[in-house]
């Protein structure tokens, strides 16, 4: 998963409908140097304005990332404009709908494992914990219960009774083959979020339904 939105993500992906863009990004993500304006625009046999246009567009959606070199070699007065230069963004963009995070599962899983050997401690307990250490950290990054939900692709909608039913399990082919597994990191990572975000009108249950996440958010009764 990649610092952009979701919807970030899905635009980005969007915008390689366009075949010319399409063959752009492929020109340059298959180039072992950064690529110039001019020399995709040779390659292509498209004017440089709009291999320019293009290119930029593609930086902007963030799938190609800039750089700035003087090619001839000559430095200091004279020595021309530096060309900017086009290379394929190191991250990856992963686009799933409904929104799925299994880069988020497979970290917690990791780290239990290294926890697990370096503690001598049961793996399914050493993920629990990481799942509670993890979603405090997320928790306390947003200081908001809803936005952590909104960002990790939840999908929570107001129950009618002060809390949140969850629309979206982002695990949801993990949960479907590992169930018990994901289920207990899932409700483990939440909880952790809740605490995190200082949480205390509503409390996250273990509460499995057709059609939504094993947990839900509750109104404090208490």
């Amino acid at each position: 998963m990649t610092g952009q939105s979701h919807a970030d993500d899905i635009s980005a992906i969007a915008s390689l409908s366009d075949p010319l863009r399409r063959s752009l990004f492929e020109f340059v993500s298959h180039s072992a140097t950064p690529v110039g304006r001019d020399e995709a625009a040779e390659a292509l046999g498209v004017p440089r304005g709009t291999v320019a246009f293009h290119l930029d567009r593609l930086a902007q959606s963030g799938l190609l990332e800039t750089e700035y070199q003087r090619r001839t070699g000559r430095t200091g007065p004279g020595a021309g404009r530096p060309a900017k230069l086009y290379r394929r963004v190191a991250d990856e963009i992963v686009v799933s709908v409904p929104a799925r995070h299994y880069a988020l599962a497979a970290e917690l899983l990791i780290s239990a494992i290294e926890r697990s050997d370096r503690a001598g401690e049961p793996a399914r307990e050493s993920l629990n914990r990481v799942s509670v250490e993890h979603g405090r950290a997320l928790g306390i990054n947003s200081g908001s219960l809803e936005a952590v939900l909104q960002s990790t692709g939840y999908e929570p909608q107001d129950d009618g009774d002060g809390g949140l039913l969850l629309h979206n399990c982002p695990f949801h082919e993990l949960a479907k083959k590992h169930t018990e597994s994901i289920c207990a990191a899932n409700l483990a990572l939440l909880t952790g979020v809740a605490d995190g975000a200082g949480e205390r009108e509503r409390e996250v249950q273990f509460a499995p339904r057709d059609g939504y996440c094993c947990v839900r958010i509750a109104r404090n009764t208490e």
